[in-house]
């Protein structure tokens, strides 16, 4: 309709009478209505209007296109309305493709789906095939704040809330160990004078025990000032007062940066004096990297095979400068299927020898490069090592796969010389930031659940009625129904806007032509603002065969988990014939005792026996006449 039209129709609506009725009852009853029907015309009203301006005049000429998906059923000319008619439904569908191709994702993906569909298929290609790995991790420090961005020289909200808070603390500290002094001195001269009347009170109406006539101690009207005084410290909380504390610790810092001065309070006690010692200044930092993470590399080998369900690695750590060389080495195997783990012996050794110092081995002296310890038997039978594991490889693919696809973004590896090393033909970056982090431990902890709740129903005669496992799922799955995955990651967000830290990790995923891992490049970014740096934590993996066979540790691999590897030394019986010997002690200890026991027992029976002998020979009766003699 038209505006004009729009107009009348208000104008009408608003124009109607209304009844007046003398009664008030009758006033009240009809009012209501009125008033609901006026409204109704109103808001109706209104509404023509919005449309009105929205449609177009009938007095302009429609154009070419138009005309031509619009049917005239006022013509009738048959053969024109059936070729309208063809030109319509032809628009119609090409405007319901169009508007296939904007949202439906699964038939027309957008870069950031496509990314998303290549790397989920090679993530589940690479968990379901054996493969190896080789991985370098090196470290860097850096500061918080580029020194040239608009942030330098600025402090995060928390910092600034603890240096206001130090430097009031200081500053009232300075005031009350001056009020302290004076008063001592005080107390010390009324202290001569103190004169106490003939009650026993002096001048405030206190005894020399601190209790008033009335009984009250003084103790009491501390108290209770205290906590008045608490009370009225939150009552009368100024924001005036917060903003010239600011101002009070911005000024200062100015003044010790620009007289090096460290007397100002902002510097001094517990707080400021912890802030400045976890804060790393740029030459700390350009130090830190010089000397410590330029030469500190971690490396690994690892062998993963998916139908045993077992990851044999090697980690090591080195430390290697011109003057110094340090390196260690630490064989790691889980085994799910047999519920078992295997380590380094050197790696327990130092806690084998808190425990036992008398008892430990050396290296040397071991017959097997390795141990291997196994859960108990009531763990294994009640959740399974390999039924978990199955439950969390499914759990991080298929959490992985409902991410929202932003977080998948293809990257150009043009120049990117770590995907021209590993040969790569395209890579995928996947971000996870507190957010994503959290989203993914939610959506994993829920599938993890699912999984062993479906291993619980499946295996009835395992897990009857009253089962701790089964009994454990239900009231997981209770609480998994209050929250939804992503409140994890606003929690994890919370958490971050307000700790000390912040933490970030992107994800470098290398794939070649036929969607095969080749290689990961993983970064973490850990750094606050109160240390004043971020470590970023650079992890380079390698999946190919021949950097695996070429790489130091291969051998030390070989020789702890390979097919020609020694049998690993059953950690579990050591464990048990350690703790038969530790029985055996002390049952001899106790026995020991005992024996000790009753010799002591012995001799005082045997005392006791000579005294009755004596009393029966009438040694009593002598020493009864002397007593009377006494008296």
């Amino acid at each position: 309709m038209s505006s004009n039209h729009s107009n009348n129709s208000d104008r009408q609506c608003l124009s109607e009478p209304v009844p007046h009725n003398s009664s008030h009852n009758a006033q009240d009853n009809h009012h209501l209505p009125r008033l609901l029907s006026m409204t109704g015309c109103m808001l109706l009203g209104s509404a023509s209007f919005v449309l009105s301006g929205c449609q177009s005049s009938p007095t302009v000429t429609p154009s070419a296109t138009t005309s031509e998906v619009l049917i005239n059923f006022e013509n009738s000319d048959t053969a024109l309305i059936q070729s309208q008619g063809q030109a319509f439904n032809a628009s119609l569908n090409a405007k319901s493709e169009r508007y296939e191709q904007l949202f439906n994702q699964a038939k027309y993906p957008n870069t950031e789906n496509q990314a998303k569909s290549h790397l989920l298929a090679a993530i589940r290609k690479h968990l379901a095939t054996e493969h190896v790995a080789v991985a370098q991790a090196n470290y860097h420090m850096a500061p918080f704040i580029d020194p040239d961005s608009i942030d330098a020289g600025s402090s995060s909200l928390l910092k600034t809330i603890i240096e206001a808070y130090a430097y009031k603390k200081a500053a009232s500290d300075d005031y009350d160990s001056d009020y302290d002094s004076d008063y001592d001195e005080y107390i010390e001269a009324e202290a001569v004078e103190e004169v106490y009347d003939n009650d026993g009170y002096d001048q405030d109406g206190y005894d020399e025990y601190g209790y008033d006539r009335y009984g009250d101690s003084i103790d009491s009207d501390d108290d209770n000032e205290v906590s008045n005084g608490v009370l009225s410290k939150m009552a009368d909380f100024n924001p005036k007062e917060l903003a010239k504390s600011y101002e009070a610790v911005q000024k200062a810092k100015q003044q010790k940066e620009s007289t090096n001065d460290e007397s100002h309070p902002s510097s001094k006690g517990m707080i400021g004096q912890v802030l400045s010692m976890i804060h790393r200044t740029p030459e700390q930092i350009a130090a830190s990297n010089a000397y410590q993470y330029q030469n500190l590399t971690f490396h690994s080998v690892s062998r993963y095979k998916p139908k045993q369900r077992q990851l044999q690695s090697v980690y090591s750590y080195e430390y290697i400068t011109p003057t110094i060389s340090s390196s260690v080495q630490i064989p790691l195997a889980f085994d799910f299927n047999n519920s078992r783990i295997a380590v380094d012996p050197s790696a327990i050794m130092p806690i084998m020898a808190l425990v036992n110092p008398e008892k430990t081995p050396l290296p040397n002296e071991m017959a097997s490069h390795t141990v291997s310890f196994g859960l108990p038997e009531s763990i294994t039978t009640q959740l399974p090592p390999s039924v978990l594991y199955d439950a969390a490889i499914d759990a991080v693919q298929n959490s992985m796969a409902e991410l929202a696809p932003e977080h998948f973004s293809a990257v150009d590896i043009r120049n990117d010389m770590f995907a021209k090393e590993v040969g790569a033909s395209r890579a995928v970056k996947v971000y996870f930031g507190s957010k994503q982090s959290g989203e993914m431990i939610g959506k994993t902890l829920k599938y993890m659940t699912q999984s062993l709740q479906d291993h619980v129903d499946a295996n009835p005669q395992r897990y009857p009625d009253g089962a701790m496992l089964k009994a454990a799922l239900a009231k997981l799955q209770l609480y998994n129904k209050g929250y939804q995955s992503a409140d994890v990651g606003a929690l994890l967000q919370l958490i971050e806007a307000i700790a000390p830290i912040s933490f970030n990790q992107v994800n470098y995923y290398y794939l070649d032509s036929s969607d095969r891992m080749l290689a990961k490049q993983q970064r973490t970014n850990i750094g606050s603002d109160l240390m004043g740096s971020t470590t970023t934590v650079l992890n380079q993996i390698r999946y190919d065969k021949a950097s695996f066979n070429n790489h130091t540790l291969t051998p030390l691999l070989a020789e702890s988990f390979g097919a020609n590897a020694k049998p690993a030394i059953d950690g579990n019986a050591w464990m048990a014939e350690q703790r038969q010997q530790r029985d055996r002690l002390q049952a001899a200890r106790y026995a020991r005792y005992e024996y000790d026991d009753s010799s002591l027992s012995d001799d005082e029976s045997s005392g006791y026996g000579d005294d009755s002998s004596n009393y029966e020979n009438g040694e009593y009766d002598e020493a009864k006449d002397d007593t009377d003699k006494g008296k």
